[in-house]
């Protein structure tokens, strides 16, 4: 009865983000057109004999995500940059969106107009269709992008496939993306994507939004594997520390694990544009994850990004 009475009263900052997830997940209804449901970067249903479609949705929340004192057209990329993200952690393209928007009634008409021009802007960069949504009167404003892609069947990238000897790698630098502003006008690595998975096929991929040691435990939880990283080799953006490439979030690179070929024919492939940093390598699922210093001294890692709850 008292472990009964426990579990009806936990709160949701005792489970998490996560824990949530995984409850609710025991309730959802699906079905056999799909390939692969709650998580991953986006789900994976049968579209035709040639592509799976693709679909992902990311909610943004005033003194969550953003501040109104920050700009709106920002604002609005993020809102879409961060959806389309999703979209090439799959190894996917996007291709149709809708928005919901939650306002509060006193908030002046250009900053409404300024979000949506930032929303519409990049969707026409990476030609997305806007083809509907909803408004609603909230205490704050909310923002949630619903975005559709494609990927070819032999293309799809889950985070489930990473293998012990496998090379990891980023495609760009890591910290403090909210405190420098970036977090509203980062590009979403559509191009690094696809030409990875034309050329390379990633075992496992998935985009930087918590933190590297929360979003790399990720795959390892999914792919039954642990992961050293070499700390001298992961790129920090300017003023960034190591810590916070580790746990602040919201850099929306790319993280993806290749067998060690291909991981070498990688290092000798120039792509217009594109960044490959190699930054460690998967390893047996007894050792965890484990950071290595350039002296050589092992140590675990905690797996901490941004939390919810």
């Amino acid at each position: 009865m008292d472990r009964l009475f426990f579990r009806m009263n936990k709160k949701l900052s005792h489970i998490g983000e996560f824990g949530l997830i995984d409850l609710l997940k025991q309730k959802m209804s699906s079905s056999r057109d799909v390939i692969k449901g709650i998580g991953d970067d986006a789900a994976v249903m049968r579209l035709d004999v040639r592509k799976f479609l693709l679909l992902t949705t990311d909610m943004l929340v005033e003194g969550v995500h953003f501040t109104k004192r920050m700009d709106p057209f920002g604002i609005g990329h993020k809102a879409m940059a961060c959806n389309i993200s999703d979209i090439a952690a799959m190894g996917g393209w996007p291709t149709f969106a809708v928005v919901s928007l939650g306002v509060p009634g006193r908030l002046g008409v250009d900053f409404v107009k300024k979000i949506y021009q930032g929303l519409n802007a990049l969707a026409r960069s990476f030609r997305v269709a806007i083809v509907g949504g909803d408004t609603v009167r909230s205490r704050t404003i909310v923002i949630n992008v619903a975005l559709l892609g494609e990927v070819n069947r032999r293309q799809l990238v889950l985070r489930s496939g990473a293998k012990v000897g496998d090379q990891i790698f980023v495609t760009g630098p890591l910290g403090r993306s909210f405190q420098s502003g970036r977090h509203l006008t980062f590009t979403p690595r559509i191009a690094e994507s696809q030409f990875l998975v034309k050329h390379f096929l990633p075992t496992a991929m998935i985009d930087l939004s918590d933190g590297l040691s929360s979003d790399l435990g990720h795959i390892l939880d999914q792919s039954r594997v642990a992961a050293r990283i070499y700390a001298d080799k992961v790129p920090l953006n300017p003023r960034a520390t190591l810590q916070q490439a580790l746990t602040d979030g919201e850099d929306f690179e790319l993280l993806f694990t290749l067998p060690k070929k291909e991981a070498s024919r990688l290092a000798k492939t120039k792509s217009k544009g594109c960044e490959w940093i190699w930054i460690g390598e998967i390893v047996e699922k007894k050792n965890g994850l484990i950071l290595r210093s350039r002296h050589g001294q092992e140590t675990p890692v905690r797996r901490k990004g941004f939390r919810h709850f």
